[in-house]
C-alpha cells in the first residue's frame, strides 16, 4: 500500500512539472489517503504484535 502511495506522489509531481493541476492535485489526495490508510494498519498490527506478544511470552 505503501509503494501505491509513493507512485502516486510521483505522478503528481511529475503532473505539476508539466502544468496538469488537476491531474497533480487528484494524485495527491490518492497518495495522502493511501499513506493514512498504510500507517493505520501499520499501528494496528503493532499494537496486536505487542499485546499478543506479551500475552505468549
Amino acid at each position: 500500500m505503501l509503494k501505491l502511495a509513493i507512485t502516486f506522489f510521483i505522478i503528481s509531481l511529475i503532473a505539476g512539472v508539466f502544468g496538469f493541476t488537476g491531474v497533480a492535485s487528484g494524485a495527491r489526495g490518492i497518495a495522502k489517503v493511501l499513506f493514512f490508510i498504510a500507517i493505520t494498519i501499520f499501528l494496528i498490527v503493532l499494537i496486536f504484535g505487542v499485546f499478543l506478544g506479551v500475552l505468549v511470552i
